[in-house]
């Protein structure tokens, strides 16, 4: 080894010996799809057989989430706590969740029942691993929020920030692509499809902590490709946002806001006698 590859390597094992212990990532994120399969049989490989299983699986999901939790530095509780606190909130999360798949299911003409939903829809998949995250987001556990989020995102191209307040029977309609920033606040009834950003007029770190991100009030839409912008930006009560509207400031309840495009179509016999491009 070479005095300069020698020189290298010990930077290199400087920076390997100081980085934390690395946090059960893949674990956690097992664990909280085999939740929802607990949640919900839907997603289930097998339903359980009866109450007494249920439970049983209840107390080996908040033992296992106790010892992972348990691996996480500088959280603001033991483990063991967080855990008890977190499956006692299951009951109301999975009752949100129940009103985010009914909500998908009023709002979508293509989605069959709510078992389709709630196994195969990738909104919901994101917005159950966003509840479930936002709930350890908001007891201050570190990082393993993000993960989650992180998740959920490699899983369907939706990427929502666990700090984002989302109220119940949200739907997102195929999603792709769709950001939510950490402090968006998005009210009930909210429909999002596919591109949409709620995102930072400025990514500025001395913003940190602050208010960056977009307001949308109750039983708004926002069609695909919508950018909205900036933390004093509020969509009003009943608002349409059509698509590709780029957005930076508020607009009042029962608003429609549109992108206009000028699109020209003409229609010859003969096509090869008529050139024409209007873009």
């Amino acid at each position: 080894m070479s005095v300069a590859s020698a020189g290298f390597a010990a930077h290199l094992a400087q920076a390997h010996a100081a980085v934390p212990a690395p946090l059960p990532g893949a674990a956690f994120c097992a664990l909280a799809d085999g939740l929802l399969a607990l949640l919900f049989p839907e997603r289930a490989a097998r339903p359980l057989p009866n109450a007494d299983a249920v439970a049983a699986e209840l107390h080996v999901f908040r033992a296992e989430l106790g010892a992972l939790l348990a691996a996480v530095p500088g959280l603001p509780a033991p483990a063991a706590a967080l855990a008890a606190e977190f499956t006692a909130q299951l009951p109301r999360l999975r009752e949100a969740l129940l009103r985010d798949a009914a909500a998908i299911l009023a709002g979508d003409p293509a989605a069959q029942d709510r078992t389709e939903v709630v196994a195969t829809y990738p909104g919901f998949y994101a917005t159950a691993l966003h509840r479930l995250a936002h709930a350890l987001y908001q007891r201050g556990v570190p990082r393993l929020p993000r993960l989650l989020a992180e998740h959920a995102h490699q899983r369907t191209g939706i990427d929502i920030h666990p700090g984002a307040r989302i109220g119940p029977a949200f739907c997102i309609d195929h999603g792709t692509g769709i950001v939510i920033g950490e402090t968006a606040e998005i009210g009930a009834n909210v429909q999002i499809y596919q591109g949409v950003t709620l995102g930072a007029l400025s990514v500025a770190k001395g913003l940190q902590g602050l208010k960056r991100h977009p307001t949308i009030e109750d039983y708004v839409v926002i069609y695909a490709g919508a950018t909205i912008l900036g933390g004093s930006t509020v969509v009003g009560t009943r608002s349409i946002i059509g698509g590709n509207v780029w957005l930076t400031e508020s607009v009042p309840s029962h608003s429609r806001v549109y992108h206009r495009a000028q699109i020209h179509i003409s229609r010859s016999e003969d096509p090869a006698n008529e050139v024409m491009f209007s873009i």
